[in-house]
């Protein structure tokens, strides 16, 4: 099977050669350590080495300083570094102390199409071979960013207190995500085979806010986003950290395909609990323990761990590092330990 085959296999849970596969998202801390354990000099060659499944792309976003979608809004009232590693949900924000939702237009809202690289985005998308499958990394964050508007503390009592005017700021952030996605779409239409986004709902223990106020507040922007990458036949990958048992199967409703990542030690997340709960209704990203084992395991555990994974999932699981980011604590031998396992 070619990547791409064996992805769409995996997907749609039907028979696979072996597990579909991903590396995920070094982060640029990660990769020095990568690169001279693997013997190579770029993400590329890491890739050809391990041998996964997918290639994400990342959407060609020119807004200094970060240049990346996942920070397209600048709502912090205090400096603060501005890169997806670390930024901070936590800071005040524009919004904080705002109760009336026709205030949500005093923000300088971005234009996506003033900085979504359109030429770029296309060269991206087709310099990866057609035998992978090609992911957009698109984020649409809209609950975390809702969050970062306010400042989180904030952000989270609004909801409670002045309802209309989260719903206001949320539903503002969604549109620009469907904007930006839609530039995104149309300038790869007929060359990507997947979108990548999310929000982080879970903590280690549990959701952070409860279903209901998820469903009301946040779930009706999932589905426009899903609705949105399904009409250009797109297959939606979800993610979410932590523990998000409770709303799994709201998840698979909204027509989400795949949910990422099974987080191994958070509460409710263990493997054959999703697979006899949710089995028959999606699939899965993750399962390889990216808290403990890839950081203190050995090899051998590591192997362990992916072979009791393709017992459990022959198929609706695509293995990787329970987290998309592999960071630097992350022993390159245990990374490899995945891949070979994977192929034997």
């Amino acid at each position: 099977m070619t990547h791409r085959e064996r992805f769409f296999a995996t997907v749609n849970r039907q028979s696979v050669d072996r597990p579909a596969s991903w590396l995920g998202l070094p982060v640029p801390s990660a990769l020095d350590n990568l690169y001279k354990y693997f013997n190579v000099n770029s993400e590329h060659e890491l890739k050809m080495k391990l041998d996964d499944d997918i290639y994400p792309i990342e959407v060609p976003y020119n807004f200094p300083p970060s240049n990346h979608i996942a920070c397209a809004f600048n709502f912090a009232k205090q400096v603060h570094a501005d890169t997806p590693d670390e930024r901070t949900l936590t800071s005040p924000g524009f919004f904080e102390g705002i109760t009336d939702p026709s205030a949500v237009e005093s923000f300088d809202w971005p234009n996506p199409a003033l900085y979504i690289d359109v030429e770029e985005s296309l060269r991206r998308v087709k310099a990866v071979s057609p035998d992978y499958a090609r992911m957009g990394i698109m984020w649409s964050a809209h609950f975390q960013d809702a969050c970062a508007a306010f400042g989180m503390e904030d952000a989270l009592m609004m909801m409670m207190a002045e309802p209309d005017m989260f719903q206001a700021v949320i539903d503002r952030i969604t549109e620009f995500y469907l904007e930006a996605n839609r530039i995104f779409y149309e300038a790869t239409k007929g060359y990507l085979d997947a979108v990548l986004i999310g929000n982080d709902f879970g903590s280690q223990c549990g959701l952070m806010v409860s279903p209901d106020d998820l469903r009301r507040y946040v779930f009706p922007g999932t589905k426009k986003l899903v609705e949105q990458a399904k009409s250009y036949g797109l297959v939606v990958v979800h993610h979410s950290c932590g523990s998000i048992y409770p709303i799994i199967g709201d998840l698979f409703d909204l027509g989400i395909d795949v949910i990422h990542p099974i987080q191994a030690l958070a509460t409710d997340m263990e493997p054959q609990k999703l697979k006899k709960d949710f089995g028959n209704k999606g699939s899965f990203f993750g399962g390889v323990d990216a808290q403990y084992l890839l950081v203190n395991g050995t090899p051998d555990e590591v192997t362990k761990k992916t072979h009791e994974l393709k017992e459990l999932f022959p198929t609706g699981l695509i293995i990787s590092p329970s987290h998309e980011a592999i960071l630097p604590d992350i022993r390159p031998a245990n990374v490899e330990a995945i891949f070979k396992a994977i192929k034997e």
